[in-house]
């Protein structure tokens, strides 16, 4: 793989380019795109909005940030936002399978599944930190949750498409 693009400006972000290969079609595969995180029982569909419509995405669950990749189209990361801890709405079945109240519980070498138009994606995790910002751009995948209730840190996780 190679890593294009400049990072010398806030608008701009390195590119990943990968070959063209796609997992299989599969028509049993649900329509809806949908995440798979079997290490901490996440299983929920993931919702895309425009950013002025992301809060209603989150109250959802898994938010797709709009302007970046989709699994299908790799040239920009896949990032994917959702509360750590949710709404008082929520029951904890919900928060747990719905959100990203145990991301921090991933490790490195977990798998994460996409389903995408009705195409499996599986990434594997290589790395993870805390912070204000994104850190590895050249991600094919990237998870991201606020690490406590009101603090400007984040917890991401980075992972790569495998291909099986």
């Amino acid at each position: 793989e190679t890593v294009t693009g400049n990072s010398n400006t806030q608008n701009e972000v390195p590119t990943v380019q990968l070959p063209e290969w796609q997992p299989v079609f599969d028509p049993k595969l649900p329509r809806d795109t949908t995440l798979k995180i079997p290490e901490i029982s996440v299983d929920t569909k993931i919702n895309e909005r425009t950013y002025q419509d992301f809060e209603t995405a989150l109250k959802l669950g898994v938010w797709r940030i709009p302007d970046f990749g989709t699994p299908i189209d790799r040239s920009k990361p896949v990032i994917l936002a959702a509360h750590r801890f949710g709404y008082l709405e929520w029951s904890n079945i919900y928060r747990r399978k719905n959100s990203f109240f145990n991301l921090p519980k991933i490790k490195v070498g977990d798998l994460v599944e996409i389903t995408y138009k009705q195409r499996k994606y599986i990434y594997e995790v290589y790395a993870e930190h805390r912070g204000e910002e994104i850190s590895d751009y050249s991600a094919n995948l990237i998870l991201y949750t606020c690490e406590t209730l009101n603090s400007k840190i984040r917890i991401f996780k980075y992972a790569r498409l495998l291909q099986i």
